[in-house]
């Protein structure tokens, strides 16, 4: 896993969607672990392009019907779905015209292995940055799914028992998403920094590097940016060897590595930010780089794991309230 978040950081600093893409597509295949091995096989390596889109919510319904399920609904942020070999489509079971439901109570979900060509791509993803990811919306009509082409989404038992797979998946998916956010505002600062030594700004009678203010920016920047690597980088390595050795993940871990990657996407923003506005008017341009750096990163941060409310959560779980604990 270190090495993972480092791999991903580098595809962030060339191009986040990219990142961004890799990042989804890796983490949601750790499901492999919940499958059949045969089943798994037939998914992720078999199939040419073995790409699998997912989408966060259960809003399609999948009605029981002999040997498998039909399922039908519209899927929301299926990123990279226009070149997935596969969709997940996300759904509550339905049996004999009720919810089926499971142990705890609550109604079975299910993700449904379904060939891309099976299901209707939507043309949703309208946005300011982050464009490249395509995470469009998707349905399914009444599309058959085989019992064995589906795994529950919540508590399916692992049959790989390996260290990634005793993370939680949404802190997997976070680590990668900071991951790509600390990797764009590295090629941000880079790019401000060629601006700044052949910029000088209308009205001063130097270029942008030799202001001050600019100096001082510049400065703060670094330090967040490293601080915030440094601290997601040691944070993931601490966990990564407490999982190898031990099998497990304590709370404490857990909520360390969601406050780790809540700042790091935070700090990252903060970075872009600052030299957005350090460039002026030079950076609102659609063709340049920070212009794009700007959206992208204020995309990554109205996403689940940027959340400002994570700190919360964490500063709960450290005073011995209790925590929504499947946020962590």
């Amino acid at each position: 896993m270190p090495t993972y978040v480092q791999v991903i950081e580098e595809i962030g600093k060339a191009d986040a969607s990219t990142g961004w893409i890799v990042n989804q597509g890796a983490i949601f295949a750790t499901y492999a672990a919940r499958m059949p091995r045969d089943v798994a096989r037939a998914i992720w390596i078999d199939t040419p392009r073995s790409v699998v889109a997912n989408t966060p919510a259960p809003t399609a319904q999948a009605i029981v019907v002999p040997g498998g399920y039909r399922v039908t609904g519209r899927q929301g942020f299926s990123t990279g779905c226009r070149h997935a070999a596969w969709v997940a489509a996300h759904a509550q079971v339905v049996e004999s015209g009720q919810p089926r439901l499971e142990a705890d109570g609550q109604t079975e979900r299910r993700y449904f292995f379904v060939p891309g060509a099976e299901a209707e791509l939507l043309d949703t993803w309208r946005v300011r940055g982050m464009r490249g990811t395509g995470t469009h919306h998707f349905a399914v009509n009444d599309v058959f799914v085989p019992a064995e082409r589906t795994v529950l989404s919540v508590t399916a038992p692992l049959v790989e028992t390996g260290p990634l797979y005793q993370i939680p998946r949404t802190l997997l998916f976070a680590s990668g998403d900071a991951a790509v956010a600390l990797g764009l505002a590295r090629t941000c600062l880079a790019t401000f920094f060629e601006l700044a030594g052949a910029k000088t700004p209308r009205g001063m009678p130097a270029p942008l590097r030799d202001q001050s203010m600019i100096q001082v920016n510049v400065g703060q920047a670094e330090a967040h940016l490293r601080s915030g690597r440094a601290y997601l980088t040691e944070t993931v390595r601490e966990i990564w060897s407490g999982v190898s050795s031990t099998g497990t993940i304590s709370q404490d871990q857990r909520a360390a590595l969601r406050l780790a990657t809540t700042h790091a996407i935070r700090l990252a923003v903060q970075v872009v930010d600052t030299v957005y506005n350090a460039a002026g008017v030079t950076a609102v341009y659609e063709e340049n780089l920070l212009q794009r750096h700007f959206q992208d990163i204020h995309v990554i941060s109205q996403h689940l794991q940027g959340r400002l409310s994570h700190y919360e959560l964490v500063g709960r779980h450290w005073l011995g309230l209790p925590v929504d604990e499947t946020r962590l």
